[in-house]
């Protein structure tokens, strides 16, 4: 089950830079707002992150960060896209709650089963 966890975070990896670097009009819209768009991309893959790496949460929290900060820096040379301090703030927090939940989740659970 961890290398499926594994595979997803790497896929949402992927996608958000696919997500982030294309022009605007190709672009999906989900019809929510443009920062629940970004908390939700950021939470599945701080959660697949996670998981996948369990016992990894202090390289992966600086990792996911610096990954969000990349993206948004990279937007200055992606024409038609623009870098924002709020999307960073909004995907770093994103991903560094997740990997923390996935990380309680991950102790509560593996106790449940020691049991």
């Amino acid at each position: 089950m961890q290398r499926v966890f594994q595979a997803a975070a790497w896929l949402l990896a992927l996608a958000i830079v696919v997500l982030s670097l294309i022009p605007p009009s190709y672009r999906p819209t989900t019809g929510t707002s443009h920062n629940l768009e970004h908390l939700l991309i950021f939470l599945a893959a701080g959660a697949a992150f996670g998981i996948g790496y369990p016992n990894r949460f202090w390289i992966l929290v600086p990792t996911l960060v610096t990954y969000a900060g990349v993206i948004e820096i990279t937007q200055l040379w992606a024409p038609g896209r623009h870098a924002r301090m709020s999307d960073f703030l909004v995907d770093a927090a994103a991903s560094c709650v997740e990997i923390g939940l996935s990380c309680i989740f991950l102790k509560f659970s593996n106790a449940a089963i020691r049991r």
